[in-house]
């Protein structure tokens, strides 16, 4: 006999976090632990599982079923009518991981439903976004010539030299704090103290090293992010976080706003922003190092990849097309 639809299932609204808590409480999590576990869902962690349960939700409403109905028929239909709807390999692997979060089943570990992905990947391989990357001298050349008179040039020549000179996302440069700036001899030193993506139980929590160019002042990153927190002294007022917005009421900026930043930074200085997005500077910033001969270890540390990570191999060491602060300075010395 088929279960009822659950209540969620016969409303048109749909609450991602409702859903997850309600799966832990069906699992007999105590009242008491279950909103520390949500606490273990990062923010973008819950935009991309909610992405992934909304369809899920859709599907089960659509054929009358439970939401709770994790069973691999079940999830294996659904997958399926995602890929016959054109999803990607990556986006129904994200899907298969939101449902294992509400299922009571090992749904990830299940062999028919990994056979299926794999058979996914066959049909529908994976690729890098990006087979190649622009020339971060071609942009630096620009760079050199903004006119910072402009507070708005200003901003996009700060963040686009912050994100070439540490190869780091846009979640971290938002969470640069003014106060968590350290000057030394050799430039600045940055502690980044929110929880990021990469924050992990026994992990440190990035160190930025900004290196000071005194041969080069106008890619001096070190001085640009001095001249910045001057200039938006007057309208920052109490704001801690570095990076405020240049238009009213001058608050400070999340990460997306970040990456709307390097990309116009980047449209200005002639890249291709139709193809390439704010985040591809870990790509050039990365690559450019590894060209200049810097040691692999170094671009992962720098970049925030663990030792053992494979993802610069795999994903952002890209052909150019035609000490601690040593890769900011292989990066923007030309």
């Amino acid at each position: 006999m088929q279960e009822a639809p659950s209540s969620e299932c016969q409303t048109s609204n749909f609450d991602c976090l409702q859903s997850i808590r309600n799966a832990f409480l069906s699992k007999n999590v105590p009242d008491t632990a279950v909103e520390i576990m949500l606490a273990s869902l990062s923010k973008a962690t819950q935009r991309q599982y909610s992405v992934g349960l909304k369809q899920w939700f859709n599907y089960c409403r659509s054929n009358n079923r439970s939401l709770n109905d994790t069973s691999v028929t079940n999830v294996l239909a659904f997958l399926s009518e995602r890929f016959q709807a054109g999803a990607s390999y990556g986006t129904l692997n994200s899907f298969r991981s939101a449902i294992s979060l509400i299922s009571a089943d090992k749904i990830s570990e299940n062999p028919a439903i990994s056979r299926f992905m794999k058979g996914v990947f066959r049909l529908r391989p994976s690729t890098p976004k990006y087979d190649s990357t622009w020339d971060v001298s071609i942009a630096l050349d620009a760079i050199e010539s903004f006119d910072t008179t402009s507070l708005e040039i200003l901003s996009y020549k700060t963040v686009l030299l912050l994100a070439l000179s540490t190869a780091q996302r846009a979640q971290t440069l938002a969470a640069i704090n003014i106060s968590s700036i350290e000057i030394s001899h050799n430039g600045l030193i940055i502690k980044i103290r929110d929880l990021i993506k990469t924050s992990a139980p026994g992990k440190n929590q990035p160190l930025l090293c900004l290196p000071r160019l005194i041969d080069k002042p106008s890619l001096c990153v070190h001085s640009t992010i001095l001249y910045y927190i001057e200039r938006t002294k007057d309208i920052r007022k109490s704001e801690d976080r570095l990076l405020v917005s240049f238009q009213k009421p001058h608050n400070a900026i999340t990460a997306q706003t970040v990456s709307r930043w390097i990309k116009r930074g980047l449209q200005i200085c002639g890249v291709d922003t139709k193809i390439f997005s704010g985040h591809s500077t870990r790509h050039a910033a990365s690559s450019q190092a590894k060209l200049k001969g810097l040691d692999l270890d170094i671009i992962r540390r720098t970049a925030g990849w663990s030792a053992r990570s494979e993802v610069f191999a795999k994903h952002y060491n890209r052909p150019i097309k035609p000490d601690n602060f040593v890769f900011g300075q292989s990066v923007l010395n030309m």
